[in-house]
């Protein structure tokens, strides 16, 4: 009896390692897949005027303040979990242990729009699906900002994935965006620029910035990736609470963090200060956007 369990113990212990060993490769052959992207380059300017959008747009896309790469570009870490994965955003200075010192203009393109490095490999938990649809002026601004930080010496470890992580890979369960290339059109043409008007196409163009929380449908419901027993997204469709708001309300609430029914936002969950660096068109635009949505029930 004895020997036949050590047998079937055995026999199964066979099967977890041999099963580890294919997701093991499996996920590998993804994370270390090669695209090789065309991309046209875009106009850097470098005045100052340019440089203050540019300083203005990082923060409405979530490029730094207190997101992924941190206030001084110098990155941050994003997760440090055995099991989930290590991921470091790395240090876009100048500085020591810079991933981007040695960077095309092209290679930003592709690292922002399309989720690779020069060599074409995936970058990790990078959402540049948020960014694809970015304008060539915008990214522009955006990118010469970036190169006119101040060097920071930060020497990042690379980021990896743990077994978990991997798991959540291969069965496209992770809350967050793991290889955002796999899911770009990278045949699609961004715009050259995108006139800021008080119109819903427009605002369309910025509710990129609300979907990372809200989800693409704007429908709301549990943020991914946020700690456990935070509070859901709302739902921004005509079927939620900005149904009974008016546009002063809402650019009240998304400037002073207060709704009209007097709930006070948690800038940790919804990071209304963002705002502050809005337009009056923008925002406008935005609320225009979501009115002409259909409504939609929340997650």
């Amino acid at each position: 009896m004895l020997k036949w369990t050590g047998i079937v113990l055995a026999g199964l212990i066979g099967v977890i390692v041999l099963v580890a060993l294919v997701g093991y490769f499996m996920s590998n052959r993804r994370l270390n897949k090669r695209y090789d992207i065309a991309v046209e380059p875009i106009s850097i300017p470098s005045d100052a005027t340019n440089l203050e959008e540019g300083r203005r747009l990082t923060v409405i896309r979530g490029c730094g303040a207190g997101d992924c790469h941190t206030s001084d570009f110098g990155g941050g870490v994003l997760l440090d979990d055995p099991l989930i994965g290590h991921i470091y955003p790395p240090n876009l200075t100048s500085g020591a242990g810079s991933a981007t010192a040695g960077y095309s203009i092209e290679d930003w393109v592709r690292s922002v729009r399309h989720g690779v490095d020069p060599d074409g490999k995936a970058l990790l938990i990078m959402p540049s699906s948020k960014y694809a649809g970015l304008s060539d002026e915008e990214l522009g601004l955006i990118v010469a900002y970036i190169q006119s930080l101040p060097p920071i010496d930060h020497i990042q470890p690379e980021s990896q994935l743990g077994p978990l992580g991997r798991v959540l890979l291969l069965t496209d369960q992770a809350p967050l965006p793991v290889l955002s290339t796999e899911v770009i059109d990278h045949d699609a043409t961004a715009p050259k620029s995108v006139t800021p008007v008080v119109s819903a196409d427009f605002g369309k163009y910025m509710v990129g910035v609300c979907q990372d929380c809200h989800r693409q449908d704007l429908t709301g419901g549990p943020i991914p990736g946020a700690a456990p027993g935070s509070p859901p997204a709302a739902n921004l469709t005509p079927s939620g609470n900005l149904a009974n708001w008016t546009y002063e309300q809402f650019a009240t609430t998304m400037r002073t963090g207060l709704t009209p029914e007097n709930k006070v936002l948690d800038p940790l969950i919804m990071p209304w200060p963002v705002a502050l660096e809005m337009t009056d068109v923008e925002l406008e635009a935005i609320w225009l956007y979501l009115s002409s949505l259909s409504p939609t029930s929340a997650n």
